[in-house]
């Protein structure tokens, strides 16, 4: 069984999604943080406002704050006073995020503005791309080169882990080098937000539930291409009574 859901261009000024920002302000960051800080700005500027919002700033420690759509006003000031340095716990601060909202219903959108550099979290890649997998949120990354030479060892990690989650999750990566590029992601990121298909089905297999199913669309149509979650985790089975 399969129904389709699309989410219409919209009607109303407020955003029908919960959203979160992770801000990073470490070290590596250091070179890059006024255009990271312009892109935040700018991004806030572009979007309606969402219905909740989550706010992380994260170097070595993690500073989360949650507004409602009546109180996202004055974030541009906060975000423009934020200051850098420090180790980086991005696999931490992102795990921080989906504890907060894994039990809230409805889209969930991770917007994320780092180089994709983890130094400091007690969290593993592996660990945190388990629980980003398990999760309903689709990821954003607007990733930075953080100063790393193209091509380098150093560089080619972070930004492997911010294409894997992009690709589990749905998203895309974008990478401004200046200014003049992000107008041009926020419609692209803006336009998909109001467009996006929720698909549904009623599996014919119950006997696997709790274990990962991947999930693979398919269209018809020259040049058109389809971005979906890798799969999901349905809820364990649970035994029945007599």
């Amino acid at each position: 069984l399969l129904f389709a859901r699309a989410f219409e261009p919209g009607q109303d000024e407020t955003l029908s999604l919960d959203l979160g920002l992770l801000f990073d302000t470490s070290e590596s960051m250091l070179k890059e943080l006024r255009l990271s800080q312009e892109a935040a700005v700018r991004f806030l500027d572009a979007i309606p406002r969402a219905r909740e919002l989550y706010t992380i700033f994260f170097a070595g420690d993690i500073h989360i704050s949650r507004y409602d759509s009546e109180s996202q006003q004055g974030l541009t000031e906060r975000i423009l006073d934020a200051k850098g340095g420090g180790y980086t716990a991005l696999y931490d601060a992102i795990a921080t995020y989906l504890a907060r909202v894994q039990d809230s219903p409805g889209r969930k959108v991770l917007v994320l503005f780092t180089d994709g550099e983890d130094s400091d979290s007690r969290l593993t890649m592996t660990e945190v791309l388990g629980l980003v997998r398990s999760s309903a949120v689709t990821v954003y990354p607007i990733a930075f080169s953080g100063g790393f030479t193209a091509g380098s060892s150093r560089g080619i990690k972070p930004q492997a882990f911010l294409s894997q989650l992009a690709e589990m999750t749905g998203g895309q990566v974008f990478k401004p080098s200046t200014s003049k590029e992000l107008p041009v992601i926020y419609e692209k990121i803006l336009d998909e937000l109001k467009a996006q298909y929720v698909l549904g089905y009623a599996s014919d297999r119950p006997e696997d539930g709790g274990k990962f199913r991947k999930l693979k669309v398919e269209v018809r149509g020259k040049g058109l291409k389809v971005r979906h979650r890798a799969g999901y985790y349905p809820p364990p089975l649970t035994p029945s009574s007599n």
